[in-house]
């Protein structure tokens, strides 16, 4: 299989390397707009929801505060365990290994997880979990740097960690991912017409609290020590450069389908 050919649930270990550092994920991980919860929210028959690839809890967290009832689904033991110790009852398997048992929800869930997914799979079990009317949500936070940063950042990945998608352009990867969880959804042939919304949100950041973020994204736990710390040690001459402190401009992508 070329590079080219590669999907992310093709390359699972990268999914499953977040949970070496379950404790800094959850801390400095950013969680998601209200808006976009409510939303899922309103468009389920109930507030029964199943979390795939719950991780350290931060969606689920998010809907127990609106007393939905959560069950979260997680493939990393460790980020399960960290769960659970924040009270969210996990069951741990891959979400295309895992069985319902029988077992239906109001709202599948997936936040910064269903790409990790095969797509067709993944929305066969979502259906099989799901009450008709029932509602599979999956959103993603999509950061958007200020231009002269961004420019930055991409030169540098491209020199320490080139196979990084912090290295090319970051709309065009989620465009990907959209595409590829749409098609699933719709190959599956149990859900109504999808939708896709936008949350657009801002969070400012210091030099100290993005390098703390660096290594809880996708790929960079695989990373050797050395590579890595010449990573933060370019990222951090650059927002240096800009001032120390930058905003990132999120928008929070959220596609939903009803259960036929």
């Amino acid at each position: 299989m070329t590079r080219q050919e590669r999907k992310p649930h093709h390359v699972r270990a990268v999914a499953e390397s977040f949970g070496a550092d379950a404790a800094r994920y959850d801390r400095v991980r950013p969680s998601y707009p209200l808006e976009m919860r409510d939303a899922v929210i309103g468009a389920a028959p109930g507030r029964e929801v199943l979390d795939v690839g719950c991780g350290t809890g931060i969606a689920a967290r998010l809907f127990q505060q609106a007393h939905c009832s959560v069950l979260g689904v997680e493939p990393d033991p460790r980020m399960a365990d960290f769960a659970r110790s924040r009270g969210l009852e996990v069951e741990v398997a891959r979400f295309e290994e895992w069985s319902s048992a029988g077992r239906t929800f109001d709202a599948v869930i997936s936040g910064t997880t269903w790409h990790w997914l095969d797509a067709r799979v993944g929305a066969d079990r979502a259906a099989e979990a799901l009450r008709p009317g029932g509602v599979l949500a999956a959103f993603w936070n999509v950061p958007h740097l200020p231009a002269p940063l961004e420019a930055a950042f991409r030169e540098i990945y491209g020199r320490i960690a080139p196979g990084s998608p912090f290295a090319k352009p970051g709309g065009a990867s989620h465009t990907r991912i959209l595409d590829r969880a749409t098609r699933g959804i719709r190959d599956s042939g149990a859900f109504e017409a999808t939708r896709i919304r936008r949350f657009p949100w801002e969070l400012s950041y210091t030099r100290e609290q993005w390098l703390e973020v660096v290594p809880t994204f996708g790929g960079h736990g695989l990373l050797t020590t050395e590579r890595l710390d010449d990573l933060r040690g370019g990222l951090s001459d650059a927002i240096d450069a800009e001032g120390g402190t930058f905003t990132v401009a999120y928008e929070t992508l959220l596609l939903t389908a009803t259960r036929s």
